[in-house]
């Protein structure tokens, strides 16, 4: 059985968001309510990688909302270390100038 490491994921991630851009990175996921249901919509998925990033609405660039600028490196799920999003639904690691709609401050 073959294991892929870390960066040969980040590639193949953005390899995928280069492919089909088309995330739902809006609405962003503001309110528990919004979460709750973005995180219902990944847990059904399970492990497959093209509809979490669709779901997660992973952008390859930062986004801005609210006249903040979100990505992966300034949410509180990112491992700065590892390079990592540590949401459970998510599990995924990732650049820090990706972002995606659950992001968390």
């Amino acid at each position: 059985m073959t294991t892929i490491d870390d960066a040969q994921s980040r590639e193949i991630i953005e390899l995928l968001l280069t492919r089909s851009p088309e995330t739902e990175a809006f609405p962003r996921a503001d309110s528990h309510d919004d979460v709750l249901a973005v995180i219902g919509r990944l847990q059904a998925t399970g492990a497959e990688l093209s509809a979490k990033l669709v779901i997660a609405g992973f952008t390859l660039r930062p986004v801005e909302h609210q006249g903040i600028e979100q990505a992966c490196e300034s949410c509180m799920y990112y491992m700065v270390h590892r390079r990592f999003c540590e949401l459970p639904e998510l599990d995924l690691p990732v650049e820090p100038e990706w972002s995606c709609r659950l992001w968390r401050i």
